[in-house]
């Protein structure tokens, strides 16, 4: 499926935050360190994240 991924995105802080998309071709998801709660929204984040 390489080519017809979208990466949806509502942080608008981040710099590549484009119309509630993400500008970068690919993402790097990282895990929070010290938690294990396992919900995925406390236990992972985007590496690619760059402020404004």
């Amino acid at each position: 499926m390489r080519g017809r991924q979208t990466i949806m995105c509502d942080v608008s802080s981040c710099r590549f935050y484009e119309n509630n998309m993400c500008s970068l071709d690919a993402i790097q998801v990282a895990p929070c360190s010290e938690i294990s709660s396992g919900s995925p929204e406390d236990e992972t984040l985007c590496a690619s994240y760059e402020q404004c």
